[in-house]
Order: structure tokens, then C-alpha cells, then sequence
């Protein structure tokens, strides 16, 4: 790690992704919490969420074949993090107020640009890091992730339950605008694809989608990773109502998703060395079909302390996936098709979500939380499956990223 922060840029670069991070978690918990304490309306809940997230998947290849041609990196990213802040202050004053139409309308703004934060960042990083420190550069990756994803629902929840959702909003504007300063300090990137080398942009497009879909390692990985984050957006609906059967309340489901999240990040960080003695996109599939056997426990806890104590569990068997999911896009990718590949990926995984909150908003009232959460964790295992079948195509011997 000493060594990674010796590079100049990247403590910045960790600073401002996780700023960025600990924003866009907080966000995806927070409207769900918003929209039910103001509208009592799960149906307009998970639509809200899916209104955030589901413009990534048309930006996201857009944006990564952008990103592969632009020198302009960080304005893109600060902007990104000026609209966030922008919108949560509009829903505010609109959200239970307004026609109810206008809330997921406000959501769908922010997430235009919502790929910047996870794949507009990671995209850097083989420019940034020589190629033999890439691998520790993506288990602290993994963990700016994870520090994220733990401290966004945690932060969200507590606020929410000690002062208040609004107050809980004004804290994700507060975090946007600190991570602006933080992008600023990030240097100037040259563009990955040069004036001389690229082609029409809508085949450069194309031509990331088409990398994700031929390589079958990097196609299997993506599938799998895609398909749990469908999974974890029926959660986000599931959970907050779920509480309410264990006698606690509905921001206590932020709790959860800390529990689940400081096992992931142990083993990200213990553990993330995995990725350099076995393929990534096996390590990928083998802790997403882990990760749904070990949800199938999570119906059967009696009280709200032992689903805590089970999803820091789950969370521990589910470390080593990020991790190895940023390195099979890596390796797996030339260093001309990062942005495209990073930003692609995420948008699937964003749009991903999206339908699963969408989903979850409209069949959790009707099947029940518990037979929601047995869903989830049979999700996860089919997941693993799908993406195993889709790698049984001739062998493909990883693209080497070169260093910068």
C-alpha cells in the first residue's frame, strides 16, 4: 500500500472516489427512504430507484467511449457530482409535494451520469498505476468500494433515524460538493485513444459492447456480477420493509447493508491476492453462487441481531468478487477499451439494479418479504450458473494491460 500511495495522484484518486461513492450509496438508500416516509408507496419507491439508475444503461457505453477519447476526465466527474447534489436538493422540496411523477423524473437526472462514479473512476487506474501494482491498486479499489457501500446505508440510516430523511439528503449535497474539491486535485489524463486511432464514435461505441459480448472470460464475469446486482436491487426494496416484521424500524435495514459490507470488504482486502493464482472470472462465479447459498439463512432469522450477525457472514464469502470482476476487465481488455469496458459494465450492473428495484417495489407487497428474500438468494445462485454457461466458447488467453 505504501508504495500505491507513493504515486502522487492516488491519494487524491481515493479521496474523491470514495467521497463520490459514500454519496452514491447513500443515495440509493435514501430515496427508498424518502419516498416511503412521504408517500407510503412501495410501488413509487422502487420505480423512484429505478428511475436513478436505469439512464446508465444507454450513458454508460456512451460516456465510456468518451472517457477513451477525452482529456477532460475530471470535469466530466466533478460535474457528475454538481447534478447529484443539484437533484437531492430538488427532491426535497418535491417528493410528497409534487405530482408523484416528478419524483423518479428528478431521480432519472442523476443518474444520467451515474456510470462516472464507478466506472468513469476505475477506468483511470491503468493510466494512473504501473502495470505491477495493478492488482494491490484493485483490492483498495474494492475496498474505497466497500468503505462506501459500508459507510453510505450506515450514514443514511443513523441520520435518518436520529434526525431525519431530509437531513439525511442534505449530507449526500454535502459529500457531492466535498468531492468536487477532491476531483480538482486529481491531474490531467491524456486521452486513451488518440486523434490518429479512432474510429466514428457510435463504433466505438459498439466496439465496447461488442469486446464484452465476444470475450467469454470477461462475458462470464459480467454476467454473473450483472445479474446479483438485480438481485441487491429487489434487496434494497425487500430489506426496509422486512424490518418491520422483526420488530425494527425501516432504517434499521441500513445496518444490514453495513454488516454485509464490512465482511466484504475484510476479504476483499485479506484475500484480494486470489486474483493473481486463479482466473477472476472463476473467483467471480464461484463467491456469487457462494454468496446466494449463504442468503438462503437470512428467511429464517428470528430477530433483527441475528440477520445482523448473517449478513456480516454473507458479506465475508462475497469479499473476493469485486476485486477479481475489476481485474477480468482488465486483463481481459487493451488499455484503448478500459473506458469503454469500465463504463459499459457499470451501466449493465446500474440497469441491472434498476429492474430489480423496480421489481421489488411491485412483488415484495404481494409475496412477502421472506419469500423475497429466498428469491434474492436463488437469484444469486442462477447468476453464477448463467455465467458459467456463457464462458463454454473457445479459450481466450487474457489481453495484458500495458503500464502507463
Amino acid at each position: 500500500m505504501r508504495e500505491l500511495l507513493g504515486i502522487r495522484a492516488m491519494p487524491a484518486y481515493f479521496l474523491a472516489a470514495t467521497l463520490a461513492r459514500v454519496g452514491d450509496e447513500m443515495v440509493a438508500f435514501t430515496l427508498v427512504l424518502l419516498v416511503l416516509e412521504r408517500t407510503d408507496s412501495a410501488a413509487l419507491a422502487g420505480i423512484t430507484g429505478a428511475a436513478y439508475a436505469l439512464p446508465a444503461v444507454i450513458t454508460g457505453p456512451l460516456l465510456g467511449a468518451w472517457l477513451d477519447r477525452t482529456a477532460y476526465r475530471r470535469t466530466a466527474l466533478g460535474v457528475n457530482q454538481a447534478v447529484l447534489g443539484a437533484v437531492m436538493l430538488s427532491l426535497l422540496f418535491i417528493t410528497g409535494h409534487g405530482p408523484a411523477w416528478t419524483t423518479p423524473a428528478l431521480a432519472a437526472v442523476a443518474g444520467v451520469t451515474l456510470p462516472m462514479v464507478s466506472g468513469g473512476f476505475t477506468s483511470m487506474l491503468p493510466t494512473l498505476v504501473p502495470g505491477r501494482l495493478l492488482a494491490e491498486a484493485n483490492r483498495w479499489e474494492a475496498a474505497s468500494f466497500g468503505a462506501a457501500t459500508i459507510t453510505g446505508p450506515a450514514a443514511a440510516a443513523t441520520i435518518a433515524a436520529a434526525v431525519s430523511v431530509d437531513a439525511a439528503v442534505l449530507v449526500i449535497t454535502v459529500t457531492a460538493t466535498l468531492s468536487i474539491f477532491a476531483i480538482a486535485r486529481l491531474p490531467a489524463l491524456p486521452a486513451a485513444v488518440t486523434a490518429d486511432d479512432r474510429e466514428p464514435f457510435l463504433t466505438s461505441v459498439v466496439g465496447g459492447l461488442k469486446h464484452l459480448a465476444r470475450t467469454p472470460p470477461l462475458r462470464a464475469s459480467t454476467i454473473s456480477s450483472t445479474m446479483l446486482m438485480g438481485a441487491v436491487g429487489i434487496l434494497l426494496i425487500t430489506l426496509p420493509l422486512h424490518m418491520t416484521t422483526l420488530g425494527a424500524p425501516r432504517s434499521a435495514a441500513g445496518y444490514l447493508w453495513t454488516a454485509l459490507q464490512l465482511g466484504s470488504v475484510t476479504t476483499a482486502v485479506l484475500l484480494g491476492r486470489l486474483q493473481a493464482r486463479w482466473r477472476p472470472e472463476h473467483i467471480v462465479m464461484v463467491t456469487v453462487a457462494a454468496y446466494g447459498l449463504a442468503m438462503t439463512t437470512w428467511p429464517l432469522a428470528s430477530s433483527f441481531v441475528v440477520l445482523v450477525v448473517l449478513a456480516a457472514a454473507t458479506g465475508l464469502i462475497e469479499g473476493p468478487m469485486f476485486p477479481a470482476m475489476l481485474a477480468a476487465r482488465q486483463q481481459y481488455s487493451p488499455v484503448a477499451l478500459q473506458g469503454r469496458v469500465s463504463t459499459t459494465a457499470a451501466s449493465l450492473r446500474v440497469g441491472a439494479a434498476a429492474l430489480g428495484q423496480a421489481a421489488g417495489g411491485l412483488l415484495v407487497p404481494v409475496i412477502g418479504t421472506h419469500a423475497a428474500l429466498l428469491a434474492v438468494a436463488l437469484t444469486l445462485v442462477a447468476a453464477a450458473a448463467v455465467g458459467r454457461l456463457s464462458a463454454f466458447t473457445t479459450h481466450q488467453e487474457p489481453a495484458q494491460v500495458t503500464s502507463p
